[in-house]
Parts: structure tokens; sequence; C-alpha cells
């Protein structure tokens, strides 16, 4: 049986071969030519290509279909379409009730861009990190396709993708890198009865958890020019460190807000 968190780089019949040969030598990974994934039993992920892009996909007979940064189709362009405005959780946590000012947010955990998505939508300018090479790779793909869309492309041309570690870049640059600075940090999950998402099942063997996400938060503060917002499960302890000021409660998840100062009127 593979590794868990065994990958490599595959593509079907109708996939683009050399740009998967090539992200197989840019990320290190076996390439394995065109499969079927549900015939792979040497690794238990792929990074797969196929007619619709780059998704996560697991192998084998069962495996469910792929996960992939989805922009143009799907629940992201629904919520583009139908989504809540600045009454959104995300939107109210960030502050866009508050300010009529444009805000630059940078995702420092961007994961596939959704909550990203969100706020572009709504008018911030977003600069995205994910240091996770297979998470990025991901995400790159799913902005790519996206900017062919007539309708995502507005959206997507004020999202910026970063490539590295958001805390090493955090730590160097000169504050405020951003008006608000957001995370959303892994959270270790042990409870190995419950349902997780299927984008969960398939990230935390290669993410895993960000222990290290005090020193995030730290350095979030540290270059934040009016607040930083960390996202988290409903019931999970914050994030050790200071205590936030404000929780807005969702049905699954919650957003701590630290302020620095007031957004501008």
């Amino acid at each position: 049986m593979p590794d868990p968190g065994s990958i490599a780089v595959a593509c079907g019949p109708l996939g683009d071969a050399r740009a998967a040969q090539s992200l197989a030598q840019q990320l290190d990974l076996p390439f394995l030519g065109k499969v079927e994934p549900r015939h792979v039993s040497s690794h238990a992920l792929l990074l797969f290509f196929d007619d619709l892009g780059l998704g996560l996909q697991m192998t084998g007979k069962k495996a469910p279909g792929p996960v992939r940064a989805e922009f143009a189709r799907g629940k992201a362009g629904y919520r583009r379409e139908h989504g809540g405005g600045t009454g959104q959780l995300v939107a109210r946590a960030v502050g866009l009730q508050k300010t009529r000012h444009s805000l630059h947010v940078l995702d420092a955990t961007a994961g596939l861009g959704q909550d990203a998505f969100v706020l572009a939508g709504l008018g911030c300018e977003m600069t995205l990190f994910e240091r996770s090479p297979v998470i990025h790779a991901l995400l790159a793909d799913g902005l790519q396709r996206g900017l062919l869309n007539e309708q995502a492309a507005p959206v997507l041309s004020r999202m910026t993708l970063q490539a590295g570690s958001s805390i090493d870049w955090l730590g160097q640059a000169d504050a405020p890198v951003a008006d608000v600075v957001y995370l959303d940090p892994m959270f270790p999950h042990r409870d190995k009865a419950a349902q997780v998402k299927k984008e969960m099942q398939l990230f935390r063997p290669v993410v895993g958890d960000d222990e290290d996400a005090p020193a995030l938060l730290t350095a979030a503060l540290a270059a934040a020019r009016y607040r930083v917002v960390v996202k988290r499960p409903r019931k999970a302890p914050a994030i050790e460190g200071p205590e936030p000021a404000t929780r807005l409660e969702g049905k699954s998840s919650r957003y701590d807000i630290y302020p620095i100062k007031a957004l501008p009127q």
C-alpha cells in the first residue's frame, strides 16, 4: 500500500503531457506519463492533468474525483454571481462594511484561493502566498484558466500569486505590507471518526499541520496596517499568542479579528 503522502505527476488522454512533465521536473516528483488514476497503485496521490486542467487526485478504484482551484465554474462561479456581498462573514471580518476605501489584503495561507476570490470580487487588491509547492501549482493553474473566462477575469486581475513562504516574506519586508493580513492555517485534525471534506482529505497528507501558526500570527501583526484576520474551525482555540479583540462565528468556522488601528472611513 502506498504511503498516504506519496505523490506523482501524470496526465489523462486529453491532458497536457508536456506541462505535466515540466511540472514533475519543477517539483522533483515522479512522472508517470498517461495513466488512469484508478489503475495506479504506486502512489496515493497524483497531480493529474486532464482536459479541465490540473487537479489533485486520489488513486485507486473507488477514489473520488480531483480537487482543483476553480474560479469560473461550480461554487466559485455561483458565489461570484449570487454571493452575499459585504454581508458575507469573511468580508465583515476584513472590515469591508466599515470602509469605502479599496483595501489591499495579503492572504498568507491562500490554499485554493476561494476566500481571496470572494474578497477580490468585492474590490480588494489581493496578494496570495501558498508555501506548499503542490497546492501552489494547483492555484497557479486555476488562476491561469480563470483568466480566460470573461466573467471571472476582472476579479482574478486583482489577485497576484507570489512564490515562497509568507512567514519568511513577512519577516523581511518593510511594514506595513498590506492593509489587512488574512490567515487560514491548517488546524490539527485529531478526531479520526469525523467526516472531513474531500479537499482536506487530500490536503492533509500533502501540507500537514501548520505548527508555526503562532510565529505566522506574530509576523502578520507586525506587518499589517489595520488588522489581522484569522479563520479557524468554530470550536477551535485561538492561535497561541495575543487574544483576538473580536470574533465572528458561522456554522462551522469563525474569524478571529486582531485590530491594529481603525480602518479609514
